[in-house]
């Protein structure tokens, strides 16, 4: 795979656009871009299950308040 490319940018309505070659295809639907000076950095959105995701946070060191007040009584509604 080349290291380089040369590839126009065009408009898309108000967005500056540009077509991503095969060879430089991100996997996904989604990305994070970055701008590093000149450059722009674009990076593969790696997305996580919800339950990946809490195995990464730490616990809660404080206890939940307790609550005083009841939920209401459900209604009827039909």
């Amino acid at each position: 795979m080349s290291a380089h490319r040369h590839v126009r940018l065009f408009r898309n309505g108000r967005n500056q656009a540009i077509r991503i070659p095969v060879e430089f295809e991100l996997p996904g639907d989604e990305a994070m871009i970055h701008r590093e000076g000149d450059r722009l950095i674009i990076e593969p959105l790696e997305k996580t299950s919800l339950l990946e995701w809490l195995a990464t946070i730490e616990p809660w060191s404080e206890p939940f308040p307790e609550i005083d007040d009841e939920p209401s009584a459900p209604e009827d509604v039909f």
